[in-house]
């Protein structure tokens, strides 16, 4: 099933949403109702108990080129003008800036992931590229500021100094050089992004989805705390949540008759 508009695609293959942004004739840059319907999608994703992972991509062999200025200073649709209106935070709902679904999100890249494209890129959780695909964060280049988020979980992701390189050059990475310095984790030949990706998405939805969004839950709270304070957060969010559930008898009771486990979210 999917639902379309002229430049987000949302599809739906059992507990997999596929999120693909759909303006290939401006790189997939972000336009206005683009970011209204990346909104809706992850509220989608959050909210619907059947959902259990997204995957994020580009159409036609491009991630995204971040901001089309040009698209923005058109304007946008009566409906996308009212919704914006009413929710002033709502771009950076789209960019998964200032809120993320509680379910993890798979990036599949191919093309150009440059300027906001590689800012959402880094609010996903795994991330696959085609081995020509190619990243930079360039707004100096332009005098401009990444506001994506870039300056604050960049050097988290990946290191402070490889993040200032990035950051202060703006300069072009390719797929091998983004993994070798964790800024993705699977490098594929150039037009298998994708295929690898809901490999991996399909491989997360047959877990037990209760403990995939504990897990999701520790590891973004945690990241900022000592390895002390860290460690009795961990606590908190997984003995209590989990190991009651009916799901955390079903995997035990699954592995023990040889058979997969049937998760349920209960």
């Amino acid at each position: 099933m999917a639902d379309a508009s002229p430049d987000l695609l949302v599809e739906i293959d059992g507990p997999v949403m596929t999120v693909t942004m759909n303006r290939p004739e401006a790189r997939n840059a972000f336009s206005p109702d683009m970011l209204v319907r990346a909104a809706d999608a992850w509220t989608r994703l959050d909210e619907d108990p059947a959902l259990r992972v997204a995957i994020l991509t580009g159409a036609e062999g491009c991630f995204c080129s971040g901001m089309d200025l040009k698209a923005l200073a058109a304007g946008t649709s009566d409906d996308a003008a009212a919704r914006w209106s009413a929710d002033p935070d709502m771009h950076w709902k789209a960019l998964l800036r200032h809120s993320r679904p509680s379910k993890p999100i798979v990036a599949a890249v191919e093309g150009y992931c440059v300027a906001g494209g590689t800012e959402i890129l880094q609010a996903t959780e795994i991330r696959v590229a085609g081995e020509t695909a190619e990243f930079a964060i360039a707004e100096v280049q332009r005098g401009l500021f990444p506001l994506g988020g870039s300056t604050v979980r960049l050097q988290r992701q990946i290191g402070f100094t490889n993040s200032a390189d990035l950051l202060l050059t703006g300069r072009r990475i390719r797929a091998a050089e983004a993994k070798a310095i964790g800024l993705i984790g699977h490098v594929v030949p150039k037009g298998e992004a994708m295929a690898k990706a809901r490999e991996l998405a399909d491989l997360v939805a047959a877990n037990g989805p209760l403990a995939v969004r504990a897990v999701l839950r520790s590891m973004r709270e945690t990241a900022a705390m000592s390895e002390a304070d860290g460690l009795a957060h961990e606590l908190t969010v997984g003995e209590p949540i989990i190991f009651e559930t009916q799901d955390a008898k079903e995997g035990p009771r699954a592995f023990a008759e040889k058979r997969p486990p049937v998760f349920t979210g209960e």
